[in-house]
């Protein structure tokens, strides 16, 4: 059962190829449509279930069934299994073809020469950490972690088997896995500057993928500020301030309205005893922005680390994404 959804999946998924393709008429693509949402009620699969996506795609495993049928085989060494001189050659020449697919960034080319090498000769690890490294390029992450997981279940010292898996991990939001693979891969090559790079990216998405206990002000730690004693010893003495509790009596009493005008009713009064109520409303309303501005000047002056810290915060919050959706 395993296996068919697996089968199914490839097919969804290269049918939504087809549709994205925009080789199709109107008609075509609305066959198309109801027969993805039939296979995906059959199955219960969907092209979003990225843990059923083989190695291959559709049209590369066919593609590979075609040329095995049409091509003969080149025979292997009947004594003891392994690729001959001959055989190791041409893998080799095929991994070159590969890499200069890559270069040139023909990734689906590169993934047939590497495939090819592959069949020739199965047990070389740097020929799956190239075609792992194609995947990730062409998209298909699954394909790449398991390529990576073959190359180092053949060479468990290859760094760039698992750096390339922390890549692949990483693009599939694995971040906590992908750090294990980063830290690995230095391990083995401690002076790779991208690998480090790569690690702390990873850390950094790890950190950001965590929510805060406590949430609120857009991202600030708001925990971190409640129990920090210097905090919490300025904000007293900001509410022990004559002034703010002034005007904190006054609002609580309904004395002022949201811009320090009068509230009470009498629409009788004269107009000058509405704009005194208003004035002392603003005054109010100057004494409390004076007192908040005292009070940011004394955090600075006793805690200029809680500053830099609160300013950090704000900095690293991530953009809106309202505006910006690509089309």
């Amino acid at each position: 059962m395993a296996e068919t959804k697996h089968l199914a999946f490839s097919i969804i998924q290269f049918l939504h190829d087809q549709l994205s393709s925009g080789s199709l008429s109107s008609d075509a693509q609305e066959s198309l449509e109801v027969a993805i949402q039939c296979l995906e009620t059959a199955f219960g699969v969907s092209v979003e279930d990225q843990s059923l996506a083989v190695s291959q795609s559709l049209p590369e495993i066919f593609a590979s069934a075609i040329k095995q049928v049409k091509t003969p085989q080149v025979k292997t060494n009947s004594s003891s299994g392994s690729p001959s001189e001959e055989q190791l050659a041409e893998a080799e020449r095929l991994k070159t073809d590969g890499n200069d697919q890559m270069k040139v960034e023909n990734f689906s080319a590169a993934v047939e020469f590497y495939s090819k090498a592959i069949q020739l000769n199965p047990q070389n690890a740097v020929y799956y950490c190239n075609r792992a490294a194609a995947y990730s390029k062409l998209g298909n992450y699954a394909g790449a972690v398991q390529d990576c997981e073959r190359a180092i279940g053949i060479d468990p010292n290859y760094s760039k088997a698992y750096g390339r898996m922390g890549l692949a991990l990483a693009s599939l939001n694995k971040y906590s896995e992908a750090v294990s693979y980063y830290k690995k891969a230095l391990e083995l090559d401690p002076d790779n500057d991208t690998y480090k790079a790569n690690l702390q990216i990873a850390e950094q998405k790890m950190k950001e993928g965590q929510p805060s206990p406590v949430g609120g002000l857009g991202g600030v730690d708001l925990a971190g500020l409640l129990s920090n004693p210097g905090f919490m010893n300025m904000a007293s003495n900001l509410m022990n301030n004559p002034q703010v509790q002034q005007m904190m009596s006054g609002m609580m009493s309904g004395a002022y309205g949201p811009m320090g005008g009068a509230t009470s009713p009498g629409a009788g009064a004269a107009a000058g005893a509405g704009a005194g109520s208003a004035g002392a409303g603003a005054n109010d309303l100057s004494s409390l922005i004076q007192a908040g501005q005292q009070f940011a000047q004394q955090m600075q002056q006793q805690n200029p680390e809680l500053i830099e810290q609160l300013r950090s915060q704000i900095r690293s919050r991530p953009p809106s994404s309202a505006g910006n959706d690509e089309h």
